[in-house]
């Protein structure tokens, strides 16, 4: 390969959960990405109520630094159960389906 020439780029297909592409164990990286998705699913709503972080650390009942944290997807830092009771506390409706 010359100096000017490009490297050919591999490109690996995905399993749909990022977290087993990156070698966490499957029972351990479906709870993150679940935890990923209420996350997500929360900054969306704060987003869509207008809500400032300082807002949203006031309805939530946890401080500003840790609004920050939940929508930087920080998931190591919150557990599911306390990320449902967020989500509640927002006012949204969360659902648990087993399939």
């Amino acid at each position: 390969m010359t100096e000017n020439e490009e490297k050919p780029i591999s490109i690996t297909e995905g399993c749909g959960n990022v977290f087993v592409d990156l070698g966490f164990p499957p029972d351990e990286a479906e709870v993150m990405l679940l935890r990923a998705m209420v996350m997500l699913r929360m900054k969306e709503h704060v987003k869509a109520q207008g809500w400032t972080q300082a807002e949203a650390a006031r309805r939530l009942g946890i401080t500003q630094p840790r609004v920050s944290r939940l929508f930087r997807h920080k998931v190591e830092d919150f557990s599911l159960d306390m990320l449902l009771t967020l989500a509640t506390r927002a006012g949204l409706h969360p659902e648990l389906r087993i399939t």
